[in-house]
């Protein structure tokens, strides 16, 4: 019978094997190019060219490893790559104008899942008479959900003429997203984030629109978490029983979101130049509509494809530049701790 000490070896063996894969494939490379370099001297025209074709191929190959294979073999795995993720959207500065907004940011994301191959489904959403949304939860599942996901926590700007200005003027609107990992009943890490001791459960008869009465019964429900004041309050499932499961899915993924963000903090705190951008009070990314330009702030990313980004199939190479940004930071981090 194998002892822990050779399981968790196998483990480590198992877990460098692309690692090791991807070595030898630069070494062999390697030896390829050195002799390929020697025949871009050779008396024959058709060899040189030959060479010549295929040393640029193999420059490329070996680029293509340094600049992203051995990064990304190199980076620390994610803990939470398996993760689904709850969107949580807030209407901002801009009334009506980041209302609507609210709802193209919404139907963006749907999209991107879409493509992703994920499940989004609409889980809580307030609108407002005059048009737009206040605020919505969107559940994104699919595995490494959250992993894409987690980098459009903030606030996102857009500036353009809305349909009701007369004189042209573009306006200034905001919407500010949250992007929680989603917790799931089975998943064992929930029991490690509350105690039922400190929840406070209330419930209440669901409410609609301008504090109208939608039913009799008392089928709303309000948690505190008593030690941290985070509260959710939620109606819009059919039954207080599917309220109450749905609460305390929406609980769980916020003190999980809350644990990831101090244990980020605790990291970026040992390094002598933090890196600015998870702080999500700040502006994180802009949409210019007269420009036809989106502007991620993080990073200085600017991209002419509004249109494509808004239709969810753009917004991919936005979230892998910041995906890799993020990687080039984790190898910062673990350079700094062999210093």
């Amino acid at each position: 019978m194998s002892s822990p000490e050779d399981v968790n070896r196998l483990k480590q063996v198992k877990e460098m094997e692309p690692l090791q894969n991807a070595w030898d494939r630069w070494a062999e490379n390697r030896k390829l190019i050195d002799e390929t370099s020697s025949l871009l001297e050779d008396p024959d025209p058709a060899m040189r060219s030959m060479a010549a074709d295929e040393y640029t191929e193999l420059t490329k190959v070996l680029t293509e490893d340094l600049e992203t294979t051995f990064p990304s073999l190199l980076v620390p795995k994610s803990e939470t790559e398996h993760l689904s993720a709850l969107m949580e959207f807030k209407s901002g500065a801009g009334g009506v104008e980041s209302s609507l907004f609210l709802g193209e940011l919404l139907r963006m994301y749907q999209r991107f899942a879409m493509e992703k191959g994920w499940q989004a489904q609409i889980v809580a959403q307030n609108d407002v008479e005059e048009g737009g949304i206040k605020d919505a939860i969107l559940e994104v599942k699919g595995v490494t959900a959250y992993d894409h996901l987690r980098w459009e926590s903030g606030v996102h700007r857009v500036q353009r003429v809305p349909a009701t200005e007369t004189k042209g003027r573009v306006h200034t609107s905001a919407v500010a997203i949250v992007v929680l990992p989603l917790m799931e009943e089975n998943d064992s890490k929930t029991e490690e984030l509350y105690n039922m001791s400190d929840i406070k459960i209330e419930v209440m008869r669901a409410r609609g629109a301008g504090g109208q009465h939608v039913n009799r019964t008392e089928s709303a429900v309000r948690l505190t978490h008593v030690p941290t004041g985070i509260t959710v309050s939620m109606q819009d499932e059919r039954s207080q029983h599917q309220n109450r499961r749905r609460a305390f899915q929406v609980l769980s993924s916020r003190l999980m979101d809350q644990k990831l963000q101090r244990e980020m903090k605790e990291r970026r705190d040992t390094r002598r130049n933090l890196v600015n951008g998870a702080d999500r009070s700040d502006k994180v990314r802009t949409y210019n509509f007269a420009q036809e330009r989106v502007t991620d702030h993080r990073i200085g990313l600017t991209v002419m494809n509004l249109t494509g980004i808004l239709a969810g199939s753009g917004l991919h190479d936005v979230i892998e530049a910041l995906k890799k940004h993020h990687n080039e930071t984790l190898m910062e981090d673990q350079m700094n701790e062999v210093d």
